[in-house]
């Protein structure tokens, strides 16, 4: 096990490195221990080439991650000199989860609120149950929401229902999140974890190059800017066709079984 406080629960099973927000009696509220703490784990799973994929979810059946920790605004916000040192931890924290070149999911139960679903729009894919809720209510507290928040918000449900979610700053049931897009798939309950396994040995599966390249570009492609790096993106495309998983790939079709891909 590795783990940096006893809030951020880091496990590897597998090819899985398991990421729990484990704050139950807060619904997870995110502390400024558990957002200083993820960027150590997810360097640790970068690193570690028997970790093919992320999953983050919160501890309990509640919720996912309802938000920042709002108790602890007082003293850590209460001036613009606080206020920017937050900004700072919980930026780096966002920063690493969406330079990770893993994929990561978010495996979603109960309430994935402000800060908790900008932690899920840093991941991959979004598997929620029926019975999750999701919302931004900066609205209804004066916060201003900073742009790198929104962009992220905006590159997975489009303006029209960025504009909804931040203007109402009302809850969407699981139903409503998935037809605008802001998740993937809805499950029932009990078949949460399975189908996260089920997503994770077809990724642990296939070749870990492809999956950097293909997650890299569309990366780019994404940019704020509009400038992807079109250079950087040729040269992973060739990486992947002079790696030994490409060959391995082809022996493996030509021999009719699975392929052992080793992401080399």
């Amino acid at each position: 096990m590795l783990t940096k406080t006893k809030r951020v629960i880091a496990e590897r099973d597998g090819a899985i490195g398991w990421i729990t927000f484990n704050n139950p009696e807060r619904h997870n509220a995110m502390s400024i221990d558990m957002w200083e703490a993820l960027p150590a784990i997810l360097d640790a799973y970068e690193r570690d080439p028997a970790v093919r994929v992320v999953v983050m979810k919160g501890a309990g059946q509640k919720a996912f991650i309802s938000g920042a920790d709002i108790s602890e605004f007082e003293q850590a916000r209460s001036d613009a000199e606080g206020a920017a040192h937050y900004e700072a931890i919980t930026d780096k924290a966002m920063a690493h989860a969406l330079h990770l070149s893993k994929p990561a999911i978010a495996m979603i139960r109960g309430y994935c609120i402000g800060g908790g679903l900008g932690v899920a729009l840093s991941c991959d894919l979004r598997i929620a149950t029926e019975q999750s809720r999701f919302g931004i209510p900066a609205a209804k507290l004066g916060v201003g929401y900073r742009y790198n928040g929104v962009q992220k918000l905006l590159d997975v449900v489009g303006p029209s229902a960025a504009k909804e979610i931040f203007f109402t700053a009302r809850q969407f049931n699981a139903t409503e999140a998935y037809h605008m897009g802001l998740i993937n798939r809805v499950v029932a309950d009990g078949e949460l974890e399975s189908v996260i396994r089920e997503y994770c040995d077809m990724i642990a599966a296939n070749a870990p190059l492809t999956i950097k390249t293909a997650k890299r570009i569309i990366g780019e492609l994404t940019k704020i800017d509009g400038r992807p790096d079109v250079a950087l993106c040729e040269r992973l495309v060739e990486d992947c066709f002079a790696s030994a998983d490409y060959e391995e790939g082809r022996r493996a079709f030509m021999e009719k079984r699975k392929p052992a891909f080793r992401g080399s």
